[in-house]
């Protein structure tokens, strides 16, 4: 895989674009045999189902709440509640340090979870990403905020549509990168908060077959390499893009197995390790999974008997989804909104294929 400059154009001619080309094919076509294998796969659970007296249209996922624990490769070390209700997401500062938008606000964790530094909000924060300068961008429904070290707001940028709705935030060097699950997009943007493009949308003449979003999940992440990182979840998989659009590599498969996504949408959020390798986050079958940096299964660090399976009707999907961040030493740090708690997860065991 190249590693570019995260904020550089790239081209498409010579042998890259034989590469993509040969990519671009693979892509298309498995983004109609993921909808059949989707069916296929949830075949026999939904004809099992179907035989019981008591519901024949329930769909048993039961015999995948329970994980096989030579797959499990973390062990929690730490576990400490939110102190703000309404945790949402999770963001490293370039200290290291835990950030947390909870409700109406953004706070900054000491390691056993004490409040070190509070940016109060007008509305719900909805992400965040924190800049190798401390600066604090923070995603509400419809627009970003900006806030200095200090927590001094900065600049409100513009809401990019009437549609907008933010999910991710991931910062560069020279720019930041927004998930908008209303407008089925990635917007790039320069640190001023000018709007430079969009990724991801629908664009048949470049083999992108664009973010099916059944539900407001849409993250990414941005890696050494200058790839970004983003999920698909309608598709059941995690896509690969330059910043400047081109889509390189895609990964992911729908089933219920631990090596695949389930349901109608996941993974539903994602982090990434030092190394390039990626942790996705599930919701229905609620697990945290590692894969490499080319989509291949390799751990669990939290299966579903690890959390609260029910979402109480009065809380929304959105406001239950699991949430994680992975610091410089490969610590992931989960945050689950049900129990309002956050996990700091720590690698006991090598890789499943190792």
């Amino acid at each position: 895989m190249r590693r570019r400059d995260a904020l550089r154009p790239t081209g498409s001619s010579g042998s890259n674009g034989s590469r993509r080309d040969f990519l671009r094919r693979n892509l298309q076509a498995g983004g109609l045999l993921g909808v059949v294998g989707a069916l296929a796969g949830f075949g026999p659970n939904v004809r099992a189902a179907r035989s019981s007296a008591e519901n024949p249209f329930a769909y048993d996922i039961g015999k995948f709440e329970r994980t096989n624990p030579d797959l499990i490769h973390y062990a929690e070390t730490a576990r400490f509640q939110s102190p703000r209700p309404e945790p949402r997401r999770l963001a490293l500062g370039p200290d290291g340090a835990l950030h947390m938008a909870a409700g109406n606000s953004v706070v900054r964790l000491a390691e056993g979870g004490a409040v070190e530094f509070e940016i109060a909000l007008a509305g719900p924060a909805q992400c965040l990403g924190v800049a190798r300068d401390g600066f604090v961008y923070v995603g509400l429904r419809d627009h970003i905020e900006v806030f200095d070290a200090r927590g001094q707001r900065t600049a409100v940028w513009s809401p990019p549509g009437s549609k907008t709705w933010l999910t991710g935030v991931a910062v560069g060097e020279d720019g930041l990168f927004a998930a908008d699950s209303g407008g089925r997009a990635v917007l790039r943007y320069d640190r001023s908060g000018r709007l430079l493009g969009r990724i991801g949308e629908r664009d048949k003449e470049r083999g992108i077959p664009g973010f099916v979003l059944p539900s407001p999940f849409l993250d990414v992440e941005l890696q050494r390499d200058g790839l970004l990182r983003v999920n698909n979840p309608g598709r059941h998989r995690v896509e690969l893009y330059t910043a400047s659009g081109d889509l390189e590599l895609a990964w992911g498969k729908p089933t219920a197995a631990i090596d695949g996504f389930c349901g109608c949408c996941n993974p539903i959020n994602l982090a990434t390790l030092p190394d390039g390798r990626c942790v996705t986050c599930e919701k229905g079958l609620r697990r945290v999974k590692v894969y490499s940096a080319l989509g291949e299964f390799e751990s669990v660090v939290a299966g579903p008997e690890s959390f609260a399976q029910s979402v109480p009707p009065d809380v929304s999907m959105a406001k239950a989804a699991l949430d994680a961040v992975a610091d410089a030493q490969g610590r992931i740090f989960i945050l689950d909104p049900l129990a309002g708690e956050i996990r700091v997860m720590a690698r006991t065991r090598g890789t499943a294929s190792s």
